[in-house]
C-alpha cells in the first residue's frame, strides 16, 4: 500500500464532526482530517511496519498521518536521534502521549529518555518524560524495581513546580500510577502528595490533584493494580 492509497483511505474515513474535536486539541484546521484513532489503528494493522513509509507520512504534517506513522515505525531500528526529531514536531498533548505509549516505551532507550527529558524545559519533551513513567509503571506493575520508583518520585518532586497544565497533569498522573501499584506504594504516593502541598502553589496543585484519586484506591480482584473506588470496577469494593 503506497502513500496515495493510504491518503485515499484516510479521506474516506474522515468525519467533519470528529474533526472539530481534533481542532480543539490545537491542531490547525488544514492539518486535521477527523479520523478516529481506532480506525487509524485498524489501518496500521493492514499496512504493518514500514519505516520509510512512516517517515513519509510523518513529514506531511497532517495530524492523522502522524498518528498512523507512529504505529508504522520500526520499534527495534528507530534511533534516539529519530525519536528526538519526531518530538520537535509534536504540537499537541495527544500526539505526545501517542508517541510515548506506542513507540518510545517499546524502544531499548525509554529509561534514558525519562531521565534526560524530565530535565528539559521544552513543554512536550518534559510531558513525555512523565507519560513514559506512567506507561512503564503500568507495563511492569509490581515487577517494577523499587529503585526505579524512587527515581520517578525524585523526578516528580523536582518538576512538580512546573505550572504548565500539560506538564503538571502528567506529573500528577505519574504519581497516581505509582500509588496504584499496591497499598505500600499508595501510602508512599500519598505522603509525597502531602509533601508537595507544602512546597508552594504549583507543587500543591500536583499534590492535591493526585490525592483526589490516591485516597480512593481499592484492590480489585479482576485487576493487577489498585483502582479508584469511584471507577466502574472499583465501586463495588467501596
Amino acid at each position: 500500500m503506497d502513500i496515495n492509497e493510504i491518503r485515499g483511505i484516510l479521506n474516506e474515513l474522515s468525519d467533519e464532526k470528529y474533526k472539530k474535536n481534533v481542532i480543539r486539541l490545537g491542531i490547525p484546521k488544514d492539518k486535521a482530517l477527523g479520523v478516529r484513532t481506532g480506525d487509524i489503528r485498524k489501518l496500521a494493522r493492514k499496512i504493518r511496519t514500514d519505516h520509510k513509509l512512516a517517515w513519509e507520512l510523518w513529514q506531511s504534517g497532517v495530524h492523522e498521518e502522524k498518528i498512523l506513522a507512529v504505529l508504522l515505525f520500526d520499534k527495534k531500528d528507530i534511533t534516539y536521534q529519530e525519536i528526538e526529531s519526531l518530538m520537535h514536531d509534536v504540537n499537541s498533548w495527544d500526539l505526545c502521549d501517542h508517541i510515548c505509549k506506542n513507540l518510545i516505551i517499546k524502544t531499548s532507550f525509554a529509561a534514558d529518555i525519562i531521565k534526560s527529558w524530565s530535565k528539559q524545559s521544552s513543554l512536550y519533551f518534559r510531558r513525555a518524560a512523565f507519560v513514559l513513567m506512567t506507561a512503564e509503571i503500568v507495563k511492569k506493575r509490581e515487577k517494577i524495581e523499587p529503585e526505579q520508583v524512587e527515581l520517578y518520585i525524585e523526578k516528580i518532586k523536582e518538576c512538580a513546580n512546573d505550572t504548565r497544565p500539560h506538564v503538571r497533569k502528567a506529573i500528577s498522573w505519574a504519581l497516581r500510577e505509582i500509588g496504584k501499584i499496591n497499598y505500600d506504594y499508595q501510602e508512599k504516593a500519598i505522603l509525597v502528595a502531602y509533601e508537595l502541598i507544602e512546597e508552594g502553589k504549583a507543587s500543591a496543585w500536583v499534590g492535591k490533584n493526585a490525592l483526589k484519586e490516591l485516597e480512593t484506591l481499592v484492590k480489585v480482584d479482576e485487576r493487577g493494580r489498585l483502582l479508584s473506588s469511584d471507577s466502574k470496577m472499583g465501586r463495588k469494593y467501596k
